[in-house]
C-alpha cells in the first residue's frame, strides 16, 4: 500500500465510505503482506508482491512454459495488491484466459504481451527505433513495457544502415530523448551509427532476424558488444522487455523525484 492507497482509505473512513472496522481489516491485511511479502499460490510459485518498494516498480510475469491458470493466478494476485501488470511472451490461449479474467487488460499480439495499468501521468520520454520491420515483434514489446512503467515512448520504424538517408530524415526526433532503443538483427550496425549522433544512452537490442551467418542474433549481438559508439550499450538476444525496462528506469530517475 503506497501513499496514495492510504491516503484514500483513510478518507473513506472518515467520510463514511468505509467502517472503521473494513478500514481496520484492510490495514491488517496490508501488513500481513509486508511482513511476509513472497506469498506461494498456485503450483508452488512464489510472487514477489514487495518487489515494487524495493525496485521502483513490480513484479513481471515471464509467461512462456506457464499454464494459462497460473498466468491468471500471478496476474489476479498483483492485481489485488493494487500493482501495475504485465505478462511478456503470452501465447494466445494464455492472452484469451487473461482478458476473460481481466476485461480491462491490454493484449498486444505482435509484442506478446498483456498489461494491466492504472492511469497515471506519463514521464519521459524514450525512442525505440528498428532497422527492419522485421524486428517489430521485439520493439513493440519494450514499447508495452515502457507503457506499462507510465513512460513516455515513441516508435520509429525501418531505419536501418542499408538506407541511410532514412535515419537522416528522422534525426530531429532523436532532439530531447532520455534514451534510445535500437533494435537490429542481421549484421546489428544500426546502433552504433544512431550512438553517433546523439548525446544520450542507446540500448542495442539484437534480434533473430537474418539468414544464416546471423546465427540467430549472435552476429548481430557480438557486433553491438564491439561497437565503438562509446554511449551504447547491449542487452540480450530477442529482449526487447529488458531494453525498455532499463530504459524507463533511466527516464525515471531523471523525471520522477524520489519519495
Amino acid at each position: 500500500m503506497d501513499h496514495e492507497q492510504l491516503h484514500k482509505l483513510l478518507a473513506a473512513v472518515q467520510c463514511g465510505e468505509l467502517s472503521p472496522d473494513d478500514g481496520v481489516k484492510q490495514l491488517q491485511d496490508h501488513v500481513a503482506d509486508a511482513v511476509d511479502p513472497v506469498t506461494a499460490i498456485v503450483d508452488g510459485v512464489q510472487i514477489d508482491l514487495d518487489r515494487q518498494r524495493r525496485c521502483g516498480f513490480p513484479e513481471v510475469i515471464f509467461a512462456q512454459g506457464k499454464t494459462a491458470q497460473t498466468v491468471v493466478d500471478i496476474f489476479g494476485r498483483l492485481a489485488d495488491a493494487g500493482q501495475d501488470c504485465l505478462a511478456t511472451r503470452v501465447t494466445p490461449v494464455q492472452a484469451h484466459s487473461l482478458l476473460e479474467a481481466f476485461p480491462d487488460a491490454v493484449y498486444h499480439a505482435e509484442a506478446r504481451t498483456v498489461r494491466l495499468s492504472r492511469d497515471a501521468e506519463k514521464y519521459g520520454r524514450v525512442l525505440v527505433v528498428t532497422a527492419g520491420t522485421s524486428d517489430l515483434p521485439v520493439a513493440e514489446e519494450a514499447l508495452e513495457t515502457l507503457r506499462w512503467m507510465h513512460c513516455g515512448c515513441e516508435l520509429i520504424v525501418d531505419i536501418g544502415v542499408a538506407g541511410p538517408h532514412r535515419l537522416l530524415a528522422q534525426l530531429d526526433r532523436f532532439e530531447g530523448a532520455d534514451v534510445v532503443i535500437v533494435v537490429a538483427g542481421m549484421e546489428g550496425a544500426l546502433p552504433s551509427v544512431v550512438g553517433g549522433w546523439v548525446n544520450c544512452p542507446v540500448i542495442a537490442v539484437p534480434t533473430s532476424v537474418g539468414y544464416g551467418a546471423s546465427f540467430s542474433g549472435l552476429t548481430a549481438l557480438l557486433g553491438m558488444l564491439n561497437s565503438c559508439a562509446a554511449n551504447v550499450t547491449v542487452v540480450n538476444i530477442d529482449a526487447g522487455f529488458k531494453a525498455g525496462y532499463v530504459a524507463g528506469l533511466i527516464a525515471h530517475g531523471k523525471h520522477v523525484p524520489s519519495e
